[in-house]
Order: C-alpha cells, then structure tokens, then sequence
C-alpha cells in the first residue's frame, strides 16, 4: 500500500465521520423543533435517508438560519435554567440577616449569651464594630475588663 492509498483513505474516512456529524447535527435540530410537524419531521427523515448529501446541503439551505436561532435560544435558556440554581443553591447556603438576628434573640432569651454579647453580635451581623465583647462566665455573668 503506497503513501497515496493511505492518504486516500484517511480522506474518505473523514468524508464519513463529517457526514456522521452532520447527520447527528441536522437530526438533533430536527427533532429539536417545536414548530415543525411530525409529519415534516418524518419527511426531512426520509429525504436525508433517502439521499444523505443532497438532502444534508437541501437541509442546511432550507433552516441552516433557524438552525442557529434555536441552537441559540437553547444555550441561552440553559444559562438562565443554571444561573437560577446557582442563585437558589447560594441563597439558600447563606442565612439572611434577619435569621441570623433571630438566632442571636432566642440564644440571648434562653439565657445562652448575655445581652452585651448580643449586642456585639448583632452589630457584628448589621456590620456595625463595637469594642471586643466582655468574657462571659458558664453561670452568664460577664466579667469586668481590668483597666
């Protein structure tokens, strides 16, 4: 086998994978279409069986454009379906203010935190610095700062 039969064969061996592609491209867009009747559908069916190349290049004459516009409405409405999970996955990752200010309420009502380290935490969470929070003991009371 010589460098050119090799050659050759390499070429037709392309020739089929871009028609294989092609194929699996125009029937993906033609089953992809809404507005297309079944019965158009299954007339572009046997058009491309019937005779592959001319029915491709027919095909992409006839909706290459649309072919486009729906592949673009498509990428773009699975771009909003993601950026809508990614902001409901971090919303819900990430507590509100008021949640976070009702936890700091009930651990001061149950006696868990004094009222001047929830003052501290509350200011913290509204983005407010007080000065450091006193040292509290297990039995609640805060203890005086040494100065």
């Amino acid at each position: 086998m010589s460098l050119w039969d090799v050659l050759v064969s390499i070429f037709w061996f392309m020739i089929l994978f871009a028609w294989i592609r092609l194929l699996i491209t125009i029937f993906g867009d033609l089953f992809r279409d809404h507005e297309l009747s079944g019965w158009g559908k299954a007339l572009w069916t046997l058009f491309l069986i019937v005779v592959p190349w001319f029915g491709a290049l027919v095909y992409l004459i006839a909706r290459g454009r649309s072919m486009n516009e729906r592949l673009r409405a498509e990428v773009q409405r699975s771009q909003l379906d993601f950026d809508a999970r990614v902001r409901e996955t971090a919303g819900a990752a990430t507590p509100s203010t008021a949640d976070e200010l009702a936890k700091l309420a009930d651990l001061r009502d149950r006696g868990t935190i004094s009222e001047q380290e929830f003052q501290h935490a509350k200011a913290k969470v509204l983005g407010r610095e007080l000065g450091p929070a006193a040292p509290a003991h297990a039995d609640g009371h805060t203890v005086p700062s040494p100065t």
